[in-house]
């Protein structure tokens, strides 16, 4: 026997049984106990009790009081919102910020130029994709000599080198000197796809450069736009270039 009935049966009360789970609630899961039935009582009343204190100041709030809303919105379609402020900016502190915007943009145009140069320089611009073929012309005297014309004795190399446009060495070259640089395929291979990447990134760095000149150009466009002579539009903005605009002449002293 436990110790509450023992306690139950010496006081002469009935012993308190915890209610079994009735089989149409088992999947509700258990019954809650005593304990959580007071915590959800005090929380409902910490919340109405929070609700009248809300409702009662509502209540007594003068209408016509001011507050700093009353000048921040206005109605529109029946809906107060809130009114933008304006930025306390001069024109020519607008100038400035432009001014410092094109010197950054400069500044990085001009980095991303210097790369590329080194880059021209690294790789030579040798049998770059897209890059329209080499032509070279031969002249001849008859028609006899065009049919026999063998293009690798008249540039006095063998004919596996015919086909390239640089480090083309002539037969006297390889009968003295030893073929140097990569020879196994697998290096050539490895080379090659070092140099498409090589040729790849130059490219990317040349459009970044392209769009570094495009915004510069926008933005002193709208540098210029600040100024209160009387313009005309040309040309609208595109993605390629800045809006063009015709100024009034103005005589300067």
């Amino acid at each position: 026997m436990s110790s509450a009935f023992r306690k139950a049966a010496k006081s002469g009360q009935r012993p308190h049984r915890e209610r079994a789970q009735p089989a149409a609630r088992k999947k509700f899961g258990l019954l809650e106990k005593k304990k959580d039935y007071r915590l959800r009582a005090r929380d409902y009343h910490k919340k109405q009790d929070a609700l009248r204190a809300l409702q009662k100041k509502a209540m007594d709030k003068n209408p016509d009081e001011f507050y700093f809303k009353m000048i921040r919105t206005q109605l529109q379609d029946g809906v107060h919102v809130i009114k933008q402020p304006k930025d306390e900016v001069t024109p020519e502190q607008v100038k400035l910020m432009r001014t410092q915007d094109i010197k950054y943009v400069e500044m990085k145009r001009v980095a991303e130029a210097k790369k590329i140069e080194r880059l021209k320089s690294e790789l030579h611009l040798l049998d770059a994709v897209g890059k329209s073929p080499n032509k070279h012309t031969f002249f001849l005297d008859t028609r006899r000599e065009v049919q026999e014309f063998d293009i690798a004795a008249h540039l006095d190399t063998v004919p596996e080198l015919v086909d390239r446009v640089y480090n083309r060495p002539t037969i006297a070259t390889l009968q003295k000197e030893t073929l140097k640089g990569a020879t196994d395929p697998i290096h050539l291979k490895k080379l090659a796809r070092q140099r498409k990447n090589q040729y790849n990134l130059l490219k990317q760095r040349i459009e970044r450069e392209k769009a570094m000149f495009i915004v510069a150009q926008k933005i002193q466009t709208r540098k210029d736009l600040l100024d209160k002579t009387h313009k005309v539009k040309v040309k609208k903005e595109t993605t390629n270039g800045p809006a063009i605009y015709k100024f009034k002449f103005q005589r300067k002293r």
